[in-house]
């Protein structure tokens, strides 16, 4: 499957997945298990009917038992159809600490799984990614801001020592101004990083949680030391 159909599928499903409609799936799916609101309460997902792959349910139990930072909200949406024979789909969203503060940043994170490994992948697997965030104004003219977000994203999976090939993707910057009756309303800056890659080593739980750091990067929370361990939120 060529990359820009991955990404394109990715980027067209980002939005309108965010809180879609109960739907009816066949195939793997895991036991609900009472975790804290950052995670999802179930991982399922989209697999060819009737076929079981004990690789990806193994997949399913690594995204499921991911940690991620208590500022992150984690919910599994619809996979993508007609991509790859397996596939889950999460939506992540980063909050503030108060219960009432805006959202700060909000993503998508696909998995992608074809025993018959597609060259354009180079691998059986495929994590197809989006994060989006609104940045401060100053940075809409920072020549550098697309490498930076790039970077955001190698650092975090390099700093979870993961390997990856067949990398690919974009950063986008979208500048919006106001007129006339809006024009009391200030310039706004967001960021969009759509990034696929192939996982080589590390379980895909380590991916997941490695793609959850750029979202909070671009959300602007500072990082972790090393060593701390995020604690769970409360239940929702």
């Amino acid at each position: 499957m060529p990359q820009q159909t991955l990404l394109a599928s990715a980027r067209r499903e980002s939005t309108a997945a965010r809180y879609p409609a109960p739907a009816t799936r066949r195939g793997l799916s895991l036991p609900v298990i009472s975790h804290p609101a950052t995670y999802a309460l179930t991982v399922g997902s989209r697999t060819v009917p009737g076929d079981q792959s004990p690789e990806f349910t193994q997949a399913l139990s690594d995204l499921r038992g991911a940690r991620l930072r208590p500022e992150i909200r984690l919910t599994e949406v619809p996979a993508p159809q007609r991509i790859a024979p397996y596939a889950v789909a999460l939506t992540a969203e980063v909050v503030g600490a108060a219960a009432d503060e805006d959202e700060l940043a909000s993503g998508r994170f696909v998995l992608l799984h074809d025993p018959s490994v597609p060259d354009p992948w180079d691998g059986a697997w495929r994590a197809v990614t989006f994060a989006r965030a609104e940045l401060e104004p100053e940075l809409a003219n920072d020549p550098m801001l697309g490498a930076v977000g790039w970077s955001w994203l190698t650092d975090a999976l390099e700093s979870h020592h993961l390997g990856y090939t067949a990398e690919a993707g974009t950063v986008t910057r979208v500048v919006s101004e106001s007129f006339a009756g809006l024009s009391d309303r200030p310039a706004s800056v967001e960021m969009e990083v759509r990034a696929s890659w192939t996982p080589t080593t590390g379980n895909v739980g380590a991916h997941l949680v490695a793609w959850s750091d750029l979202l909070c990067t671009i959300a602007g929370l500072p990082p972790l030391p090393e060593g701390v361990v995020a604690l769970p939120g409360p239940r929702r």
